[in-house]
């Protein structure tokens, strides 16, 4: 029982990062377009 737990909470703990890795990389790549895109200055 205790390792099936460990098995769910290991497995919780790395969809959890890559989850945070997937997102931190969605939001530099939005930082870099805002960065590097001409103004809208309609």
């Amino acid at each position: 029982m205790l390792k099936k737990l460990l098995i769910v909470a290991g497995v919780a703990g790395a969809a959890y990062l890559v989850v945070k890795k997937v997102k931190e990389s969605s939001d530099e790549r939005a930082l870099w377009h805002e960065a590097t895109t001409s103004p809208d200055l309609r």
